[in-house]
C-alpha cells in the first residue's frame, strides 16, 4: 500500500513539473524576429528582384565607416574614374556600387548629357559637361535614372522600397541626398536599412524614414 501510495505521488510531481512554465518559456508578447511563436505575426518583407539583389549585395560589400566625406572637386580618371581612396560623399555610394554590378555611371551619365544637356538641371552655373564632376551631383542622377525610366513611386510604406533600390532625399537644410536600399532588415521587419554616406563613411543604418524622399529609383529585373 506504502508502495501504491509513493508511485501516485511521484506521478503527480512529474505531471506538475511538466505543466509549470519556466521564465524562458514564457511568452513575452513581443514580437519575435527570428522564431514564429505561435499566436505572434511574424512580418515579411518583400523579396527584391535577382538584379536587385546585386545592386544591394554590391553595396553591402563597401561598407567601410572609416571613408572620410569630403565634397571637394577632384580630377578623376575616365572611364570608370574614382575620387581618391578614404573618400567620398552620398553620390560616390552608388556610383562604386553600380560600377561592382558593371555599370560606369560616370560614362553613361557624362554622355546622356552631353546628348541631353539641356535636360539636366542648370544650377551649377555650366554650359557644357564634366566628366569629373556630374555623374557625382544627386539632381544628376536623379535626373539620368528617371530618363531611363528607373523611377518608382514614393511612398511612406517600407515594404515598397526593396534591395537594390535607389533613394534620394531632401534634407533638413535644402541638400539632396542619395542611397541604396540592403537587404539588411531593420529591427521593427517593417524596411529595409540604407547603405550611403552622410558624414559618417559608407554605413549601414535605418533612415529610409529619417529624411524627405523625393526620389525612388529601380533597376529593371
Amino acid at each position: 500500500m506504502l508502495k501504491r501510495n509513493l508511485f501516485f505521488l511521484l506521478l503527480a510531481g512529474l505531471l506538475n513539473a511538466c505543466n509549470t512554465n519556466s521564465p524562458a518559456q514564457k511568452s513575452t508578447g513581443k514580437s519575435d524576429r527570428y522564431n514564429n511563436i505561435p499566436g505572434q505575426a511574424v512580418a515579411v518583407l518583400p523579396v527584391a528582384t535577382a538584379r536587385g539583389n546585386e545592386l544591394a549585395r554590391a553595396a553591402e560589400g563597401i561598407v567601410d565607416d572609416r571613408i572620410v566625406y569630403d565634397p571637394q572637386y577632384f580630377a578623376i580618371d575616365y572611364p570608370n574614374g574614382d575620387v581618391p581612396k578614404g573618400k567620398g560623399v552620398c553620390t560616390d555610394v552608388v556610383i562604386r556600387s553600380f560600377r561592382k554590378i558593371g555599370i560606369d555611371l560616370q560614362k553613361e551619365v557624362h554622355e546622356d548629357m552631353q546628348a541631353h544637356f539641356s535636360l539636366y538641371p542648370q544650377i551649377w552655373g555650366r554650359t557644357s559637361t564634366d566628366r569629373n564632376i556630374d555623374h557625382r551631383r544627386v539632381p544628376n542622377l536623379m535626373t539620368y535614372f528617371s530618363r531611363k525610366k528607373y523611377e518608382m513611386a514614393i511612398t511612406q510604406k517600407g515594404t515598397d522600397y526593396l534591395p537594390g533600390d535607389i533613394v534620394a532625399w531632401r534634407l533638413p537644410a535644402g541638400q539632396t541626398h542619395i542611397g541604396i536600399v540592403s537587404q539588411e532588415a531593420a529591427s521593427d521587419r517593417t524596411h529595409y536599412l540604407v547603405v550611403h554616406n552622410i558624414g559618417n563613411g559608407q554605413v549601414l543604418e535605418d533612415c529610409l524614414f529619417k529624411f524627405e524622399i523625393i526620389g525612388h529609383y529601380r533597376l529593371p529585373s
